[in-house]
This record gives C-alpha cells, sequence and structure tokens, in this order.
C-alpha cells in the first residue's frame, strides 16, 4: 500500500517551520494515542503514521532527502533508512511538560512511558495510600524501594580500574542494527553491546560492566493538594539507573485514596449527611456542621424535608490547577424519634390530630392523586 504524504499526514505546507512541525505533531499524538482510544485499530495506526512523519520531518537531514526522494530514501537497503538512531515520539513534550510532581503528560496518556535510548533507566511504579486529609489537604511522603542504582565501585562506568570503553564493532557505536528480510526491515537492539553502543575489555566485577546494582532507596514525593485516587505522581529521575551511566528513568507513583468516614468526594465538592432533628426541620434553626478546616454554621430554613440539600461554599476541596476550591453539600436527614415514653406518645398522637393537609402538603398532594388506587 502506498504511504501517505508525512506534509500531509501532519496536516503542514512543505515549507513549515521546525515549530510548525513540533505544534501540528503534538496535536495529533493527543489526538490520536492508543491509549485515549482504546480499542481504535484506526487510531493506532494513524498514531504510528504520524510518528514516522514526525521522526522524518524534524531532523533536516533526513527531511532534505525526503524532499528530494520521496518515501524511496527510506527504503530496504537505503543508506538514508532509519537505522541511524530511534526517534522517541514524545520527547517533544519533554520540555512543555517535565517537572516535578504531577505532569500534563501523564493526565493526557493516563501512563508512564520509556525512553528510547536502549541505556536509559527503566521507569517504575509505586502504589502509595493516602489518607483522605493527606490527599484533599496534600503532603509529603517518605518512601523505600529497592531499585538499580548506579554502581558505587565504577562510578556508573561499569568499567573497572584500567578498564576502557571502546565502540562496538557490531553496531558501530549505534546500539541498534538492522536486520533485512525481503521487503522489510527489523531495527533491533545490538546482541552484542546491549544497546549501549560501546563495550568494556575489563568489566567491574561489583556489577558485572553493567554500571548499577541494586539498593535500597529513600525518595521524599511531595502530594499537590486536591490529588484524587487513580492520579499519577512523576519524580524525574528516581526510577532505575541507566546503563553504563545512561540517563536514569522516572518513578511514577500511583495514588490511592482511602474513604472518609465523613464526607464524599465528587471532584472539588464534598459530601456529608448531617442528622437534624424532626423540630428543627419543623420550625428551622441553625446548626453546626463538619468541614475539612473544622466546623462551620448552617441555617437550616423552615419545613425543611429529609434528604434537602444546603450549600456552603468554598469549603471543599482545594482544585488541583489552582481554580479555586469546591462546595462543601450538607444533605440533611431528619431523624425519626424512637423509644418513646407513654407521655411523649401522648403528645405527638396529639399534634397529629391537630395536623391537616395544609401543614402536611405533600401528604395531602399524594392521596389526592392515589385515590383511584383505593377506589
Amino acid at each position: 500500500m502506498a504511504k501517505s504524504d508525512y506534509y500531509e499526514l501532519l496536516g503542514i505546507k512543505k515549507g513549515a517551520t521546525e515549530d510548525e512541525i513540533k505544534k501540528s505533531y503534538r496535536k495529533l499524538a493527543v489526538k490520536y494515542h492508543p491509549d485515549k482510544n482504546p480499542g481504535d485499530k484506526s487510531a493506532e495506526d494513524k498514531f504510528k503514521e504520524i510518528s514516522e512523519a514526525y521522526e522524518v520531518l524534524s531532523d533536516s537531514e533526513k527531511r532534505s532527502k525526503y524532499d528530494q526522494f520521496g518515501h524511496a530514501a527510506f527504503g530496504p537497503g537505503s543508506r538514508s533508512g532509519r537505522g541511524g538512531g530511534f526517534h522517541d515520539p514524545f520527547d517533544i513534550f519533554k520540555d512543555a511538560f517535565s517537572g516535578g510532581g504531577s505532569s500534563i503528560f501523564e493526565d493526557l496518556f493516563g501512563g508512564s512511558r520509556r525512553s528510547g535510548g536502549s541505556n536509559r533507566g527503566s521507569d517504575l511504579r509505586y502504589d502509595m495510600e493516602l489518607t483522605f486529609e493527606e490527599a484533599v489537604k496534600g503532603c509529603e511522603k517518605i518512601i523505600n524501594i529497592n531499585k538499580l542504582d548506579s554502581c558505587n565501585s565504577c562510578k556508573g562506568s561499569g568499567a573497572s580500574d584500567g578498564g576502557q570503553n571502546s565502540k562496538c564493532s557490531t553496531c558501530d557505536g549505534q546500539g541498534q542494527i538492522i536486520q533485512s528480510q525481503g521487503f522489510f526491515s527489523v531495527q533491533q537492539t545490538c546482541p552484542r553491546c546491549k544497546g549501549t553502543g560501546s563495550t568494556i575489555d575489563k568489566p567491574c566485577n561489583k556489577c558485572s560492566g553493567e554500571g548499577r546494582t541494586k539498593k535500597s532507596s529513600k525518595i521524599t514525593i511531595r502530594v499537590p493538594a486536591g490529588v484524587d485516587s487513580g492520579a499519577r505522581l512523576r519524580s524525574t529521575g528516581n526510577g532505575e539507573a541507566g546503563i553504563l551511566g545512561g540517563t536514569p528513568g522516572d518513578l511514577y507513583c500511583v495514588l490511592h485514596v482511602k474513604e472518609h468516614e465523613i464526607f464524599e468526594r465528587d471532584g472539588d465538592d464534598l459530601l456529608c449527611e448531617v442528622p437534624i432533628s424532626f423540630l428543627q426541620a419543623t420550625l428551622g434553626a441553625e446548626i453546626e456542621v463538619p468541614t475539612l478546616n473544622g466546623k462551620a454554621r448552617i441555617n437550616v430554613p423552615t419545613g425543611t424535608q429529609s434528604g434537602t440539600i444546603l450549600r456552603l461554599r468554598d469549603k471543599g476541596v482545594k482544585n488541583i490547577q489552582g481554580y479555586g476550591k469546591g462546595d462543601l453539600h450538607i444533605r440533611v436527614i431528619v431523624e425519626v424519634p424512637t423509644r418513646l415514653n407513654s407521655d411523649q406518645k401522648a403528645k405527638l398522637t396529639e399534634f397529629g390530630e391537630l395536623c391537616d393537609d395544609k401543614v402536611n402538603p405533600m401528604r395531602g398532594s399524594f392521596f389526592e392523586k392515589a385515590k383511584k388506587f383505593f377506589s
């Protein structure tokens, strides 16, 4: 099947600038990413096509060859093929979305990633449990994890004293090799250097030439106020160390928030059920209710029915993006008296006899509608 034009795939003109290429690719990568379109094969194929187009057009040398020869410049056996290295389609998000804590990149794609560099350390996942208060107010947590860290003996170089690194002769220092099978070319990690692009004549005895060993590490994670279950926080560089001093991976903390005994959460809003007496509901009252920061007072109007929701503005959860706070919704539950003594029962009976449909309009309206079912 004929390949689509790379410029058309990215929706740009042939003379587009580097910034225009990046901007267009970012937009399309978000739209067609498989994590945003689970099970959609067409979106997955589209994502691969635009990633391939960006890989070529973002490289001035490859772009020049594409402009001159088209797709033939990267056909099987071509010396200008894409075997010179692996392009990570997410690198363009790095500058815009990197940094401590959670990132927009994680919100968009729902998870961690690994860079294309073979000597980059692996990303790690840590499941962190938080109390309700820690999640809504923010906190600082210290966690212990066992992971591959830079070797103390060789300082991450992988070589013992007197040992030297030299360019791998199998892949010519690229870390990748290309195997052609008919019309297909398969790019694979070099089996000799394991993707590092170099070999060591005297490997370190402690790490066997890898430049990293297993260690226990204490890491401080700052949890911003307003997070909720399922949120991911990225701790940059706290994943596994890279091979032979390569870039370390990142640590992704997946948050799990415990339920609260009083409050329920709906986004930035909170819901709390508060019991009130029959007298308070009937005559109205000012009552105390719990909030995240102590207590507050709220007015219960005269004739309030059970289940009525009252609102306290800005008493909810702080928005994680900085857009103020949610509200606290108070659902009042009218409590029915129990274990009445004879005098109390008598008084209630007397009160009931004094009441009519004007006092209980809902009851009167219901039975007016239900007359046909009793005839």
